[in-house]
């Protein structure tokens, strides 16, 4: 009985708040999603073009489409940035309304069109408050509201990553983690080797928050197509073990990435 009060009183809440919001004229959608890559200066041009490209693709797949007609508004809100150091994020596609396969195109078109430059250094901090703003007066009310994060390395500049993923959590966001833990260019010097246990320590909450892990460019594409259906049927994935085997998981240093990059600049200078 217990269950269904709680069922019952979140249904009258949300249906409440979406009413309050369409009088406000804010539309009304089954999730608001950001999505924020990784454009720092360990990203190559390669990487850069894989995850434009796999975005692309995962949006226009029939799988996506079908995920993202399933829910009660049929229609959700997606913007996409990049980002890297602290000052350092840019709106490729900003906020947009998906409502069926037309829309995801004219979305996909705008992110395979042109890429830009990598920036330098890695801010997560940063990116997630960031991120977390882009909610406020963005026209639209979600039923959810989801930042969908990934990078190939921790936080190494800003404030401490679990200090921004507190805040956001702490204003009803979800934050989901696609950590990038291929091996290719100048990454290779701040690798991570957990960095999939990171993620999943550091950066991702909130309710069903999850990580998938890429351990290969050829896993790209499949993981943004499954991570986009989980977050807008609103199901939690099992999650494959981590890669990296170490001592660390129950006492994760969420500075890991400070340290390292305090290390090897130390040493250079």
């Amino acid at each position: 009985m217990r269950f269904f009060a709680a069922l019952l009183a979140g249904w009258i809440v949300g249906s409440c708040a979406a009413m309050a919001a369409q009088l406000n004229g804010d539309e009304v959608v089954d999730i608001e999603l950001v999505l924020a890559v990784d454009v720092s200066r360990s990203m190559t041009y390669h990487e850069l073009e894989i995850q434009r490209r796999g975005y692309a693709n995962a949006l226009t797949s029939d799988e996506v489409i079908r995920a993202l007609t399933s829910g009660p508004n049929q229609q959700i809100a997606v913007t996409y940035i990049e980002w890297a150091g602290v000052s350092l994020q840019r709106t490729v596609v900003d906020w947009t309304l998906i409502r069926d396969l037309k829309d995801a195109r004219r979305v996909a078109e705008t992110l395979t069109t042109e890429l830009s430059n990598n920036l330098r250094r890695t801010s997560i901090s940063a990116a997630l408050d960031h991120a977390a703003d882009l909610f406020d007066g963005n026209g639209f009310y979600g039923l959810r509201k989801v930042i969908d994060i990934s990078g190939d390395g921790p936080n190494n500049m800003g404030r401490p990553v679990t200090a921004a993923r507190d805040r956001a959590i702490a204003r009803g966001i979800v934050i989901n983690g696609l950590p990038l833990m291929t091996r290719e260019g100048l990454g290779m010097m701040w690798h991570l080797e957990d960095l999939d246990l990171y993620y999943r320590h550091c950066v991702i909450g909130g309710p069903g928050s999850f990580v998938i892990p890429v351990n290969s460019w050829d896993e790209f594409g499949p993981a943004i197509q499954r991570k986009l259906v989980l977050e807008l049927v609103g199901a939690e994935p099992q999650i494959r073990p981590a890669r990296f085997r170490g001592a660390r998981p129950d006492g994760y240093d969420c500075l890991i990435g400070e340290k390292i990059w305090d290390e090897i600049m130390g040493n250079w200078n």
